[in-house]
């Protein structure tokens, strides 16, 4: 019987997935290997049973074991280029030394190498907050408190339209704060499929579900511990998954899915998402609990709409970047050109800017020209808004006297608004039609030039 449990213990043994085994009996030959080894080997049995262990491996220390009889603790050897963890021990049957085993901790060779992987800069963040270009006073505001946020490991909620920059003040936390050297792990909620977003986030064991990976998988949580995991389009989430999103926020620590025991993760968690989050919960779509756990520290990222004049800032900081990968030599922009993207709505926000520079830019290029002017902004070209010989005068007298863009901007602004209102006879609603304007954008405009009384 005890040698019929000790068969079974072997066999236990030997069919682990974790841990590579080697037998060799007294002479240094190989008696018995099981299937982790080979893998590690990279050879198939054939080719190694009772061959000598040095034939093998020849930097082996089973010969050594066997003349010493000494257990050798866990160190690192190199085999076909892997560096396993292993330890070696003498064998005995009834007080006689029968071989040495060598027993390879391939799981943590498995974690080591995701380590390694982490470390290789896979998971970083790519802008700080001097990428986050604008002199808008609620912009400025955001910006300082999120470099606040930085400084501690309270949990973010980034709010705003699409194409705002929520991955972009992500990053910047991140890279500001004390977690910069490990990893910045981006999650899609909206882009994973229901069935895969758990295992994606908490990862999983071998054998969890059918196609698992062997030896398991590490999730998105893990691989960002002691850095951040930034979780975009968060109101894209389903209600089961949200439950499990609030365990791990209050508790700090993940299961595996197929796994028994809880892992212990140190994260700063930043939510993202342009849906309006306090309506999803009113309307039972959004958990109100993880609603209240997620709105730590919040930030509203104001619309491109909202802050017009950063978009001259945002043309002249996006213009060198776009000729330096698009290989392009598109030097400026003309002050007509700036005047129709500044009355333009900008429902993409600083994203949609970004796309139609670059449109432009290659249109201009390809006519040779190094100058933007209107016409390779043909989707923003309204009637009302092309050049009129009326103005022009005016303009010509803009170009030879006056060097700072906004104030040329703002002059040809106040003559164009000016011309329409008395076009319309002051009808305010209309003028705000023929310009392409929002009626508040140009009640804005209005008192701006002191056009209201």
């Amino acid at each position: 019987m005890k040698n019929e449990i000790s068969i079974e213990i072997l066999n236990g043994i030997m069919e682990n997935p974790y841990i590579g085994i080697i037998i060799v009996d007294t002479e240094g030959c190989i008696k018995m290997v099981n299937k982790t080894y080979l893998g590690t080997l990279n050879m198939k049995e054939n080719d190694v049973l009772n061959r000598h262990i040095l034939e093998i491996i020849p930097h082996s220390k089973l010969p050594e074991v066997l003349k010493t009889r000494e257990v050798q603790l866990p160190n690192c050897w190199t085999a076909k280029g892997q560096n396993p963890v292993v330890f070696r021990t003498p064998l005995y049957a009834e007080g006689k030394l029968i071989g040495a085993m060598e027993q390879s901790l391939v799981y943590l060779e498995r974690e080591i190498a995701a380590c390694k992987e982490i470390s290789g800069s896979i998971y970083c963040a790519k802008y700080c907050f001097e990428n986050i270009v604008g002199k808008d006073e609620n912009l400025r505001r955001i910006k300082s408190l999120a470099l606040r946020a930085s400084r501690t490991r309270s949990t973010v909620l980034i709010m705003g339209e699409s194409g705002t920059g929520k991955e972009l003040f992500a990053n910047a936390i991140h890279k500001a704060g004390s977690r910069t050297n490990y990893p910045f792990v981006r999650v899609n909620c909206a882009a994973l499929p229901d069935n895969l977003l758990e295992s994606e986030l908490f990862g999983y064991e071998e054998g969890a579900f059918t196609g698992a990976r062997k030896g398991g998988k590490l999730g998105k949580f893990e691989i960002a511990n002691h850095g951040t995991i930034f979780l975009d389009e968060i109101g894209d989430m389903p209600l089961a998954m949200q439950a499990k999103l609030l365990t791990v926020l209050q508790e700090r620590e993940v299961e595996r899915v197929g796994g028994t025991k809880p892992i212990r993760v140190d994260v700063q968690v930043i939510a993202a998402t342009n849906r309006n989050l306090e309506q999803m919960v009113k309307k039972g779509k959004f958990r109100a609990d993880l609603y209240y756990r997620l709105n730590v520290v919040t930030l509203n990222i104001p619309s491109l709409r909202e802050r017009p004049k950063d978009i001259i800032l945002l043309v002249n900081y996006l213009l060198p970047e776009l000729n330096q990968r698009l290989h392009t030599w598109v030097e400026k922009i003309s002050p007509e050109a700036i005047l129709l993207l500044c009355n333009y709505d900008w429902p993409g926000n600083v994203r949609e800017l970004e796309n139609l520079l670059e449109r432009a830019i290659n249109l201009a290029d390809f006519n040779q020209d190094s100058c933007l002017t209107p016409q390779y902004f043909p989707s923003l070209l309204r009637p009302a808004m092309q050049l009129n010989p009326a103005i022009q005068p005016v303009e010509m007298e803009i170009r030879e006297s006056v060097d700072n863009l906004e104030e040329a901007i703002g002059k040809i602004e106040v003559e164009t608004i000016q011309r329409v209102l008395q076009k319309t006879h002051n009808n305010k609603a209309q003028t705000a039609k023929i310009l392409g304007l929002n009626k508040s954008v140009l009640y804005r405009k209005l008192k701006k030039y002191n056009f209201m009384s």
